[in-house]
């Protein structure tokens, strides 16, 4: 089916979409972008509701419709209230982005507890099957739906010590495989965003050895920003992307071709 006449490609005019995490970084980038689109934008945060409102205003002064809703993205019950308030507040929910991650700290397997490995699981695992069952009947009664996964790279290059990541990160892939053959009669889409580093705020500390060998191997020569994975996720939330499901689209410069 084509684009509206009336509407340009990649219009989200209509649309409500959830972005969690989306206060700061890839998050705030990919809510800014959906929102620029036309879709109505439900920020999510965890903790700092200064951090939010910030965001909020940042949004309105753009001229999107949005609000914020306050919810630990791993709790049943917080993602069920943080729907319904959306829901209420802008809308049925046809898109939703999985962004929100805790710190990622690298160390070698000994260092690793379970608890953090469970962690890992709860936001990449845990988190989708939880707003994916919150939000598909709804989706699957208007017959439309967009869930995309923000990735990484990580998982496809075996980066180490990052074991307990890059395993979520595995599973959070291998769901998504499994959902879009799930949800696609029903008009549901399912698909992935892997990143590269892209440097944002927690980025700023990094040490700048770090950065220097990792730009060292982008082959376009330059840093990924933010905006190009909102961007992404814009393309993947349309109605044009509807015939695109179970698929990942890397945005890191060409770091990995499959």
């Amino acid at each position: 089916m084509t684009a509206s006449p009336h509407q340009p490609p990649f219009s989200l005019a209509g649309r409500v979409a959830v972005v969690t995490g989306s206060t700061t970084g890839l998050g705030k980038a990919t809510a800014l972008c959906l929102g620029r689109s036309g879709a109505k934008v439900a920020i999510n945060y965890a903790h700092s509701k200064t951090r939010a409102e910030e965001t909020l205003a940042e949004l309105r002064a753009a001229g999107i419709e949005a609000d914020v809703f306050q919810a630990d993205a791993t709790s049943e019950a917080g993602i069920g209230a943080m729907v319904t308030a959306v829901e209420q507040t802008l809308g049925p929910v046809d898109i939703v982005v999985v962004n929100a991650t805790p710190p990622q700290p690298l160390k070698p397997i000994e260092d690793y507890g379970w608890d953090f490995y469970q962690q890992m699981l709860d936001f990449f695992v845990k988190s989708p099957y939880l707003l994916a069952r919150r939000l598909l009947p709804g989706m699957k009664e208007r017959r439309y739906g967009r869930i995309i996964n923000i990735t990484s790279e990580v998982f496809h290059l075996g980066v180490a010590p990052f074991s307990a990541y890059v395993a979520a990160k595995g599973g959070q892939t291998g769901w998504s495989r499994s959902m879009c053959h799930e949800l696609a009669p029903h008009g549901i889409t399912v698909n992935m965003i892997a990143p590269g580093w892209i440097p944002v705020e927690r980025h700023e500390h990094d040490p700048q050895a770090d950065k220097d060998a990792y730009f060292s191997t982008i082959p376009t020569g330059r840093w990924g920003n933010p905006e190009e994975v909102g961007w992404a996720a814009v393309y993947l939330a349309s109605q044009e992307a509807g015939f695109v499901t179970g698929q990942t689209l890397a945005v890191n410069g060409g770091r990995t071709c499959w």
